[in-house]
């Protein structure tokens, strides 16, 4: 007969058992783990761009953004606070220079003109009115002159003959002193006269000259007040494309507000705008290289803004060949501004990877099939090639197509 078994020894066989399936288990998952592990991601070889680090000049250069604009261009303001009432052309029309292009309406300005003439006429009558005031004055101020000399010489010769019979005994000291006394007189009259005739001549002067700047004055209005009529007018202000015109009839603008814009579609411009922290390596006079499509046109910044606006530095570039063919206004350019040179650098051709100067984790063939990923510093760059500083040395096979999807890998393997 058997022996029955104890349930403390059946629990302690089971609890073995269950120690043995589960060391079974985690010892499979370890296996299934490291043969995963073992295993690298692999890539297609056509899917990847690749390029030869090697050694040579490098032609430092920045980037930048840019447009094309019409090389002259004329905007056109109102003169005054007035409503549009007739347009002579729209947007694309061809225009030669004096085309009139649009009739503001001028009535307000036309009655100030006129009271304007009116007003300058009545100081040029008062001017001659003066003048000839001032000619009288000093008429008769010369001719009091001219009677006074003829006294004072006949009181000159007065004095001579009491002087004359009273050496001869036939006058009287009296006589004599009485004489010399009027004509010493009439000489400090004389001189009177004399010194305010030179002060009559000054004042006048003067006043007159008050009265000839009014004159002018209102002269120089006038001029201004024809010149806003004539632009009230809005001739083309060179032969050109209006590109732009205040076309609603009736609608009011102001004093200074755009109402039509002219420009020369034959040559062109490039308006360039660079991130402030990088402004100061674009100088006047610097070459940039211009990219529109796949087409390249050289040229030279002319013009820097003096203040940033929003981050951006503006600057721009007159272009070798402004009439070139692929120019059109609007269009965007990649702009590669030249900033100095450096010989037989480590250098590695420009691709996606590249976002500027920095520290940079790059894909590098390592034998024939397997790519491992290289801590690598990039310094200086043009449209080309990127300085190496430190990482990779001549002869290296980098990944330069973007490999964010595989920043979390350490290796990939080539798949060819």
């Amino acid at each position: 007969m058997d022996k029955k078994i104890d349930k403390s020894q059946l629990r302690r066989e089971a609890t073995r058992r269950w120690i043995k399936w589960g060391i079974g288990a985690v010892v499979a998952v370890a296996i299934i783990i490291v043969a995963i592990t073992s295993i690298k991601p692999g890539v297609q070889a056509r899917d990847l761009t690749m390029a030869t680090v090697d050694e040579g000049p490098l032609e430092t250069t920045i980037p930048a953004s840019g447009r094309v604009v019409p090389a002259h261009e004329e905007i056109i303001n109102s003169p005054v606070n007035t409503r549009v009432l007739k347009v002579f052309a729209q947007p694309g029309d061809s225009v030669k220079a004096g085309t009139p292009l649009l009739q503001l309406d001028l009535e307000q300005e036309e009655t100030a003109l006129d009271k304007l003439i009116d007003s300058r006429n009545m100081q040029q009558q008062e001017l001659t009115q003066l003048q000839l005031n001032h000619q009288t004055m000093i008429s008769d101020l010369e001719m009091q002159i001219e009677v006074n000399e003829m006294n004072v010489n006949r009181m000159r010769i007065e004095v001579e003959n009491e002087r004359r019979l009273d050496s001869l005994g036939s006058g009287t000291g009296d006589r004599v002193r009485q004489a010399e006394t009027a004509y010493a007189a009439g000489v400090l009259e004389l001189k009177q006269l004399r010194t305010k005739l030179a002060n009559e001549r000054l004042r006048t002067a003067a006043a007159e000259r008050v009265q000839q700047l009014n004159v002018s004055s209102v002269d120089k209005d006038i001029e201004l007040m024809r010149r806003t009529l004539h632009q009230g007018q809005i001739p083309a202000p060179l032969d050109g494309v209006l590109t732009f015109i205040a076309s609603d009839l009736g609608s009011q603008v102001g004093a200074g507000e755009k109402v039509a814009v002219v420009s020369d579609l034959s040559r062109f411009k490039i308006m360039g705008d660079v991130p402030e922290g990088s402004s100061n390596r674009v100088e006047i006079g610097s070459r940039v290289n211009v990219r529109i499509g796949r087409e390249q046109i050289a040229g030279t910044v002319t013009n820097i803004t003096p203040q940033a606006k929003q981050g951006v530095v503006s600057f721009v570039v007159n272009l070798d060949d402004p009439r070139h063919s692929r120019l059109r206004s609007g269009l965007r350019a990649e702009l590669y501004v030249s900033y100095g040179y450096k010989d037989n650098v480590v250098r590695l051709p420009s691709g996606a990877f590249f976002k500027g100067p920095g520290d940079y984790q790059l894909f590098v063939l390592d034998g024939e099939n397997d790519l491992v990923k290289r801590q690598v510093k990039v310094g200086d760059s043009n449209r080309d090639y990127v300085e190496i500083i430190s990482g990779l040395k001549a002869g290296d096979r980098v990944v330069i197509s973007d490999m964010e999807q595989y920043r979390t890998k350490g290796s990939l393997k080539l798949k060819n």
